[in-house]
């Protein structure tokens, strides 16, 4: 990389400012209209010529954005388009990529940055072959990114299928299953009393965590149905045994009800002790019902709008408290049925988890080519 000529973005492109989309929306417009998170609506005219990059100017800063077609960007967004002459246009998209512009923010409330600030970037301009090279290997890198992330979302679809194969839609219940509430699921001594970790004056504060300890589960921690331990904080164990609620143990089905609605996940995982937060509840199965029938139940369409109907009335933030969530109506199939879905789902989970691994090398695979091809100063 030290051969390399380092030049500014002034030298190798223009940057073309967003305007207000107003006069030249069509829905059925030929142009995309895009924002610093993608496209808005559809416009009559463009901006913006193909193979441009698109960089936020506010809010989303951090988030580039290839388009391969013509577009017209709004005033939230800037449109950085290369001197191909100089500059591959998939070359300073994966620059880009690498490259933080938190750094060049310039307000404190709404992350923003300049036209002149933008100009002044440095990077790293190999010969042209050399940057076609680079993008190619990135661009396959991605793709099978992709092709594996559409893998994972088609067993998704499969076992959602499979769910109403067996159960029917909920919605309907056309098979006339038992329907129950979860309330009376506590009552028949099928679910033990569900709790959140709702610890109040208790409730551990950042300057508590540590790096090793018990797994403090917050709603984004669940990601795939699963609890994402390496991105959860940790608290003292000393300090969690002072907490009354909230402790969580293997087997458990999660379901977020604060902020982030709808999450869920069983816990499976080698720790003994685990402390949740006020935004993710536990229904602990004492007998006759299956936890992945009731998390593939909970991640129904017609439980998933239930809850974000619930959330959203009489709250400014989305909520659904522990007393709302015991009314919660739930479908009750034969155990045996319940079970030979879960014998399905295990099979599909294990393909999943094996997909997931190779999507983690792959990323993993695209994070250090993009570190050696832009490795200074970068995020």
């Amino acid at each position: 990389m030290s051969r390399w000529d380092t030049v500014v973005f002034d030298d190798v492109l223009k940057i073309i400012n967003g305007r207000n989309q107003r006069n030249v929306e069509n829905p059925n417009g030929r142009y995309p209209i895009y924002g610093s998170g993608g496209v808005m609506s559809y416009a009559d005219d463009y901006l913006c010529e193909k193979d441009t990059v698109i960089i936020g100017r506010k809010g989303t800063i951090n988030s580039p954005i290839y388009v391969d077609k013509p577009f017209w960007n709004v005033d939230t967004a800037f449109g950085l388009r290369p001197d191909e002459r100089m500059l591959f246009p998939k070359y300073l998209y994966y620059f880009c990529e690498r490259f933080d512009f938190e750094a060049l923010n310039t307000t404190v409330t709404i992350p923003s940055l300049t036209k002149a600030n933008l100009l002044k970037i440095e990077m790293p301009l190999p010969p042209l072959s050399v940057q076609q090279k680079i993008a190619d290997i990135l661009d396959r890198t991605v793709a099978l990114i992709k092709k594996r992330k559409a893998q994972v979302a088609k067993l998704d679809l499969l076992v959602k299928s499979q769910f109403i194969e067996m159960f029917g839609d909920p919605a309907t219940n056309p098979m006339g299953w038992e329907q129950t509430t979860v309330q009376d699921l506590v009552n028949r001594g099928i679910l033990e009393k569900p709790l959140d970790g709702n610890h109040g004056e208790k409730h551990p504060k950042s300057s508590d965590y540590v790096e090793e300890g018990v797994p403090f589960v917050m709603a984004n921690n669940l990601i795939d149905g699963v609890v994402d331990f390496s991105s959860c904080y940790y608290i003292p164990r000393s300090q969690a045994e002072k907490l009354d609620k909230g402790f969580a143990k293997c087997g458990d089905v999660l379901i977020t009800h604060k902020g982030t609605i709808g999450r869920t996940a069983i816990l499976e995982n080698c720790f003994d002790y685990i402390m949740l937060t006020p935004q993710v509840t536990y229904y602990r199965i004492k007998n006759n019902l299956n936890n992945r029938f009731l998390k593939s139940y909970f991640d129904s369409g017609y439980f998933q709008d239930m809850m974000a109907h619930l959330a959203s009335a009489g709250s400014t933030r989305a909520y659904i408290g522990i007393t709302a969530q015991r009314e919660l109506p739930i479908l009750l199939p034969p155990i045996d049925l319940q079970n030979q879905f879960a014998t399905f789902i295990h099979a599909v989970e294990k393909s999943k988890s094996e997909m997931r691994q190779g999507l983690d090398k792959l990323e993993l695979l695209y994070k250090s080519l993009i570190q050696k091809c832009f490795p200074n100063n970068y995020r």
